[in-house]
């Protein structure tokens, strides 16, 4: 029981950070939004689809690649960075606050946030006729599982490589830039040559586009998008303890310091 208060506790003072300053969130929630109308329009434009397929096909890349992206893996960045600088993570020593409760109030505060865009997103979409065709709470799932993905791959890096809050863009723009290109974030992977959709079976966020894109908008069940839900699933897992151990370490280094 301890844990739950624990990490409520730790989700509510980040959430109400961001609410204080606001502009995070702000942005946040404008730049989902303008890649999914850019996508949607140029869709339909391009494509020649309806505006309800046109924004069925983008509404997924959209949430995965840009808004969840940013939020979750550059937000836990931030914060696990920024809490080194501010020396919180110095007063966590004296606390009987457990490493399993940090994290998972950061995953907490981050999957709401999270929620948060995805409604809005879909939201958007569903002004223009979109709709999600397929299980909701098979969508869900796979939301989750990015979130958690995205927090872990946060984790490691504002552990290992984030010293200071100015190595925070440099981070998320060095790793994730090309890798929201190659998992069809911003071009559908329709349009991708062999070399680059076989490398791009590597990339998590493709997985993640393409598991969320089969369900949503091609209102596909577990079995067919299997594979890509199987790799999903298993990162989940290795970014969990891949980031708790990372935090560990992080902790010992700042014991000697």
């Amino acid at each position: 029981m301890n844990y739950w208060y624990e990490t409520l506790a730790v989700a509510q003072r980040i959430l109400i950070e961001l609410f204080r300053r606001r502009r995070s969130l702000i942005f946040w929630s404008i730049f989902p939004i303008s890649v999914l109308l850019l996508n949607g329009l140029i869709l339909a434009e391009r494509a020649k689809l309806p505006f309800d397929q046109a924004f069925e096909n983008a509404a997924p890349g959209s949430l995965v690649g840009a808004a969840l992206f940013f939020s979750c893996l550059g937000g836990s960045v931030a914060t696990v960075v920024s809490e080194r600088e501010q020396l919180t993570l110095k007063r966590l020593f004296i606390s009987p606050l457990s490493g399993i409760s940090y994290f998972l109030g950061i995953f907490l505060a981050h999957s709401l946030i999270g929620i948060g865009q995805t409604l809005l997103v879909y939201m958007i979409a569903a002004f223009w006729d979109a709709q999600f065709n397929g299980s909701i709470w098979l969508g869900i799932v796979i939301i989750l599982l990015s979130i958690i993905a995205y927090v872990g791959v946060g984790f490691v890096l504002g552990t290992q490589l984030a010293k200071r809050t100015e190595d925070v863009n440099a981070l998320v723009a060095a790793f994730g830039v090309p890798l929201l290109i190659l998992g069809g974030a911003f071009l559908p992977t329709s349009l991708f040559p062999k070399t680059l959709l076989d490398l791009a079976q590597f990339n998590p966020i493709y997985h993640m586009n393409e598991a969320l894109l089969g369900v949503s908008a091609n209102g596909d069940g577990l079995a067919e998008i299997e594979p890509h839900f199987r790799f999903l699933a298993l990162f989940a897992l290795a970014m969990v303890i891949a980031g708790w151990l990372s935090y560990r370490r992080m902790l010992q280094v700042e014991r000697r310091l």
